[in-house]
């Protein structure tokens, strides 16, 4: 019996389509906009749009964590962590306005989407990636930090998309 549980397990992964992310203001490594860089770095901090697609059946919500593990910083810098997107959004707009109870804090510690900024003359890469959850909301006094929410949705992620782009400042 385990023997065809394991069996039907491989099937079913191997005919289920992973869970996509993706974005028309920049493609797969490739490089993010202008517009979605910091003010800081001579952008508008827009947050770019993003879509999504085939997330699992039983998914619940959406969390998405936008990390710079090339910052100079223990840990990298958190430019935008995100949760409490219902099952039912599949992207998010360029310049997506968010409500409080689904914004976390950066490494600047507000809420609310921070644009690429990397030092002069260095390139850095930046990784989205979007969860998909079987919680339907995740409740917080104050807006959570990337490792806040990873800790909340530890068991919890049913798959994961990633997106990767790369910035840099002249």
């Amino acid at each position: 019996m385990l023997g065809i549980v394991a069996t039907l397990g491989i099937v079913l992964a191997a005919t289920t389509p992973a869970m996509r992310l993706q974005s028309s203001d920049f493609r797969a490594a490739g490089v993010i906009p202008a517009p979605s860089m910091a003010t800081d770095c001579g952008g508008q901090n827009r947050s770019p749009e993003l879509t999504w697609a085939d997330a699992p059946k039983g998914t619940a919500s959406f969390a998405l964590i936008v990390h710079d593990p090339d910052a100079p910083i223990p840990g990298g810098f958190f430019h935008w962590v995100v949760y409490n997107l219902p099952k039912t959004v599949h992207g998010l707009s360029a310049n997506a306005k968010l409500a409080a109870d689904q914004l976390g804090k950066t490494s600047r510690g507000q809420a609310g989407y921070y644009g690429p900024c990397p030092p002069p003359g260095s390139t850095h890469h930046y990784t989205f990636t979007l969860l998909a959850l079987d919680l339907p909301h995740i409740s917080a006094r104050a807006p959570m930090t990337a490792d806040q929410l990873d800790a909340v949705v530890k068991g919890h992620v049913m798959a994961t998309a990633v997106l990767n782009g790369t910035a840099s400042h002249p």
